[in-house]
């Protein structure tokens, strides 16, 4: 077993997979059943699925849909997107998906993230964390439900609902979304030495040397979006993961631990 998860990061909107560019250019991808299918036969370690429209609608997460992507999926899967309560929560859970990511409703009711951690567990809650650039270069909290900066500090946040409960974050550099340049490093280095929980680095990867180096800064595990789902300069779609030997052989000759 990898000591470092890799994770492809799907994005679902109207039922089907997208990606985007710094939280816009929204790149039809496929089918997620279809997508999943694939991901099974490349093994791969752990997949998170995001409604990114859900909680900007204001509607409840697509059950049916999710029940039909975790029906498929040989791997642990993690959905966020629209989970306002731990009744919603547990119908999710029921259907298979093993990890609630919450961003939205955490942000507005830390306590969420305290009730479903009391029922469910630590390790089935993971608070999404995204952090955008302002003109003077100084991160800020992204809130995507609203498409904008929140006037809150983003460290103390991501504390607060780490206490509160969540076993792990997902921190997502907005700025690197998709223009595979590289992970946030600096970003990642802050935000690992302030929590003591699993951090999932998400966000610019482009190779998977890449992720050496986001486990280097203090990454627990890795996660990436256009490099598991396109290829070459015109983005074509084609899905794929590294080969586990691949990986291992990175982590290991990297001294990754």
């Amino acid at each position: 077993m990898l000591n470092h998860r890799v994770i492809p990061a799907l994005l679902l909107r109207d039922g089907g997979l997208v990606k985007t560019q710094k939280f816009a250019k929204h790149k039809y991808i496929g089918d997620p059943v279809n997508a999943i299918r694939i991901f099974n036969e490349k093994e791969v370690d752990e997949l998170v699925l995001l409604d990114i429209d859900a909680s900007r609608q204001h509607r409840e997460p697509d059950y049916a849909l999710i029940e039909s992507i975790a029906s498929e999926c040989f791997m642990p899967l993690g959905y966020g997107g629209g989970v306002a309560s731990v009744e919603q929560a547990h119908r999710i859970f029921s259907s298979g998906v093993e990890k609630i990511v919450l961003q939205t409703s955490a942000l507005q009711n830390p306590r969420l993230v305290s009730d479903i951690a009391e029922r469910f567990g630590s390790q089935s809650v993971v608070i999404s964390i995204d952090v955008k650039r302002d003109w003077l270069g100084r991160y800020r909290l992204w809130q995507a439900s609203s498409r904008s900066a929140l006037k809150v500090d983003w460290l103390a946040t991501m504390k607060n609902l780490v206490e509160a409960g969540a076993g792990e974050v997902l921190l997502n550099s907005v700025d690197r979304d998709g223009m595979q340049q590289g992970f946030d490093i600096r970003l990642i280095h802050t935000a690992a030495q302030a929590v003591d929980v699993p951090l999932i680095a998400l966000g610019g990867a482009s190779t998977v040397t890449d992720f050496v180096e986001a486990v280097a800064a203090g990454a627990s595990a890795v996660a990436a979006g256009s490099l598991f789902v396109l290829q070459g300069p015109h983005r074509a779609v084609l899905i794929s993961y590294p080969k586990y030997s691949e990986l291992e052989s990175l982590f290991r000759g990297n001294n990754a631990s």
